[in-house]
């Protein structure tokens, strides 16, 4: 699927460049300047200099080596280390890629600029726009960057300490202690992920404390691959697994971190050994302070190109755009990745933009051999982005421990494929 989109571009981009002005051919190379380096800058970051080598690519990107979310869980549960999901921008940047590694302070959609918090100004002609998220600290009350270092998130990896910050207090709690997990409304980064985590956590706990865990308090009554993952905890834990919804008081309004408890919305205070928030979210700050993001704090962009709705020459992709159906995956950030791309130059060009497809595949995985996952495609529609209708699925339910064992290798596969893909 991501072969036929990289030929689709790249006859496009040819296409495209016959039919530009001698003028405009004969000019300086384009300016692509990418901010982030995560699943849909880096992508974007590579899939430019592989399919449009006369592009000038430069990617800002704080952070040095990147440690993924995705298999971020498998930490937690004892399955991985954090050396397996940190990768290096070297193979970017032996690609031609030029990468700073500096913060985006603020973007002129007018001037058509991006000023570096270490003074350096970029000019682009092209931004593409992948910050990733916020966490709204303080939007669940006693919940800031403080109670984080209580309360782990470990959503955001940045340099991987929040991940490793959970996993310490899970191999130094008591046998017998409660493992909260607090898990926001719709819409937030992977929204399977709250439920791996849950499985993760306890797949660690069933092999090292047995008499332990783990209360998931949802402020949802629904979510993605449910039944798939009651299947799993009901076959794996038993009833060291209990998950709360909203209608019976899983709603968390209240942390204390000193004291260690959850709120809940009926009044119930829950005591824990550890506990894990995953606050609320939204488009990272400088989508917000460069005023891209609207009301709800996302971006709304064009569904064919990605392009800002109130700046076209910036395409804003992965988690920071609201591209609702679609959800917030590393997996869709690398197709928005590439077709935002593709979209810029075809702009540039003078073409229009490709046939926008995008797919999304996610794994999940329940314990060590026993996996799961969801496949979707969609399409833009005249609204926006629309699912194609009966495209994918989930996996069977049932006692089916091979299918179980095989979909934990190609999740497997998948995560060694897409971050070849994105770092080469």
């Amino acid at each position: 699927m991501l072969r036929t989109l990289t030929r689709r571009a790249s006859l496009g981009a040819a296409l495209g460049l016959l039919a530009a002005p001698q003028a405009l051919r004969a000019q300086t190379a384009a300016r692509l300047v990418v901010v982030g380096g995560g699943f849909g800058g880096a992508s974007a970051a590579r899939f430019a200099r592989a399919t449009y080598p006369d592009i000038q690519v430069t990617l800002v990107e704080p952070l040095t080596r990147f440690v993924t979310c995705p298999y971020g869980n498998l930490l937690l549960g004892g399955y991985r280390q954090i050396g397996d999901i940190t990768h290096s921008y070297d193979g970017l940047r032996a690609q031609g890629v030029r990468i700073l590694h500096d913060w985006a302070a603020a973007i002129d959609p007018a001037a058509k600029t991006v000023r570096l918090r270490g003074g350096e100004t970029l000019a682009y002609d092209k931004l593409i726009l992948s910050p990733g998220i916020a966490l709204r600290y303080g939007a669940l009350p006693g919940y800031d960057e403080a109670a984080a270092e209580v309360f782990p998130h470990a959503w955001v990896p940045g340099d991987g300490s929040q991940t490793r910050l959970l996993r310490r207090q899970l191999e130094a709690m008591p046998d017998g202690g409660v493992v909260g997990i607090a898990i926001p409304a719709n819409p937030f980064r992977c929204p399977p992920g709250p439920y791996e985590r849950i499985s993760m956590i306890a797949a660690y706990l069933k092999r090292h404390k047995p008499r332990s865990k783990v209360l998931a308090l949802d402020a949802k009554e629904a979510f993605s691959k449910q039944g798939l993952f009651q299947d799993g905890w009901k076959a794996l834990y038993g009833p060291m697994v209990e998950w709360v919804p909203a209608s019976s008081d899983g709603k968390v309004i209240r942390v204390d971190p000193a004291e260690k408890t959850f709120e809940s919305e009926f009044g119930v205070r829950h005591k824990l050994a550890v506990g894990n928030v995953i606050p609320p979210q939204s488009a990272a700050r400088i989508v917000i302070d460069s005023g891209l993001a609207d009301q709800t704090g996302w971006a709304q962009v064009d569904p064919t190109t990605l392009a800002s709705r109130v700046a076209p020459d910036i395409h804003i992709i992965g988690d920071a755009n609201n591209a609702a159906p679609m959800p917030k995956s590393g997996f869709i950030a690398n197709n928005t990745a590439k077709q935002a791309v593709a979209s810029a130059v075809a702009a540039l060009r003078g073409a229009a933009p490709p046939e926008a497809v995008y797919f999304n595949t996610c794994y999940s995985h329940v314990g060590e051999e026993y996996g799961i996952s969801v496949v979707n495609i969609f399409r833009a529609g005249p609204n926006g982005f629309v699912e194609v209708p009966n495209s994918g699925g989930v996996s069977p339910r049932g006692d089916l421990p091979e299918q179980r064992r095989l979909e934990a290798l190609y999740a497997d596969a998948w995560y060694a494929s897409i971050t070849r893909d994105m770092f080469g």
